[in-house]
């Protein structure tokens, strides 16, 4: 009995550390380009900023969009910060459930169409310091959430919980 509960241990641990290894593998895969999860064969393709000007046209719809990835999650590769093709600074973070799909850090600055279902956070003054701290903490920075000054635009995100994306 206790070299079963043994074998069963580890090949727990084996099979998690393979996990973590291959996470890491494609977390740094030098050559982003691919499909990553699965996306729809609908035409319809909508750009950042049309569809950040027409927020409450499509907020809970499943749409794709399209555009520049600006930055990709450091620590999993779990979301994708893309923006417009204008320099407005508006963004929309395309999410997926750590580990089903690993962006790739080398996708900085590539074009990108991701398929998803749209919305929009509104967070209070607490959960926008919290999250600016969370985001910085990923890139190895320890902020003081007392000493984080806030913009409209730090009250709310837009997002992308994304099924499948595409990256040229």
């Amino acid at each position: 009995m206790i070299y079963r509960v043994l074998l069963i241990f580890l090949l727990i641990v084996c099979f998690s550390c393979n996990s973590h290894d291959s996470e890491q593998k494609l977390l740094n895969k030098s050559n982003p380009s691919g499909l990553y999860g699965n996306m729809s064969k609908s035409d319809k393709v909508y750009g950042v900023d049309e569809l950040i000007q027409n927020k409450d046209d499509y907020k809970n719809s499943i749409v794709k969009i399209k555009g520049v990835i600006e930055e990709v999650c450091p620590m999993r590769g779990c979301w994708l910060q893309v923006g417009g093709e204008s320099d407005n600074n508006k963004n929309i973070r395309f999410k997926v459930k750590d580990g089903d799909i690993v962006f790739p850090l080398s996708s900085k600055g590539r074009k990108v169409v991701a398929e998803g279902q749209f919305s929009v956070l509104t967070l209070n003054k607490k959960q926008a310091k919290n999250w600016k701290k969370h985001l910085a903490a990923e890139k190895g920075i320890d902020i003081d959430t007392a000493s984080i000054v806030l913009t409209g635009s730090d009250y709310f995100e837009y997002r992308l919980k994304t099924s499948g994306a595409e990256i040229f």
